[in-house]
């Protein structure tokens, strides 16, 4: 069902981490008629220019908005932020999200209640609530319906103590799930990795990466992706 001309379409600001959870939950977003994504908002470690986390090159990020076609909020924290300057960086965020006329955030959070109530409480700080698109929904079908669905990704963050360095720079395709221990959550919601997707029906076009090396730091193993040159 399309819009109709003259009816109220909501913006919505999406927190967006460039991973698969927030891949499918901005494809369920983009389904509703009255919700428009108006913006994605990312958090990036400033001097490293690298995605928060999943240590994803800020230029890949850019890649994901531009084929998205969205435009892209970034807040920007230093290395080792403590979680008192994150909280002011984004609540300066949100407030300019709303000056215009956003009131609701979107994020791609599964089954992780205290994160949820976390961010719910951050938002309500701010007069703004929060939207799951994919909450409670079952990891092991949501990683089959993300291989089906046609998404390409890979996994760019591994934590040391749930998974071996062999799972940094894996395609996560069937084989990956399949080969994933029985105490690893499906979508990893634990944190036991971190992906970057590249391709997918949301996107106009692929972005084409290559795998650079794999480093070991502060218990993760990060695969280092970079833009492919011909």
């Amino acid at each position: 069902m399309g819009q109709t001309a003259g009816e109220n379409i909501e913006p919505i600001l999406f927190c967006w981490s460039g991973g698969k959870d927030s891949a499918m939950a901005l494809q369920v977003l983009r389904q509703h008629d009255k919700i428009r994504v108006a913006a994605l908002l990312t958090t990036v470690t400033s001097g490293f220019e690298r995605i928060s986390m999943h240590g994803v090159r800020r230029t890949l990020l850019l890649q994901q908005a531009e084929r998205l076609r969205l435009p892209l909020q970034e807040v920007r924290i230093p290395p080792q932020c403590v979680n008192s300057d994150y909280e002011e960086q984004m609540r300066q965020a949100l407030n300019a999200a709303k000056a215009q006329g956003v009131s609701r955030v979107a994020f791609g959070d599964i089954f992780l209640q205290d994160l949820r109530e976390y961010r719910e409480r951050n938002l309500e700080q701010v007069g703004m609530t929060a939207i799951f698109p994919i909450w409670k929904r079952d990891t092991r079908q949501l990683a089959k319906d993300f291989c089906a669905g046609g998404f390409r990704a890979i996994a760019v963050c591994i934590d040391s103590k749930r998974l071996p360095r062999e799972f940094s720079g894996r395609e996560l395709d069937e084989s990956f799930f399949r080969d994933l221990p029985e105490d690893v959550d499906p979508c990893g919601e634990n944190g036991e990795f971190h992906t970057f997707v590249y391709d997918g029906p949301i996107f106009s076009s692929a972005i084409a990466v290559e795998r650079g090396e794999v480093v070991e730091r502060d218990g993760f193993y990060f695969c280092d992706l970079k833009e492919k040159t011909e």
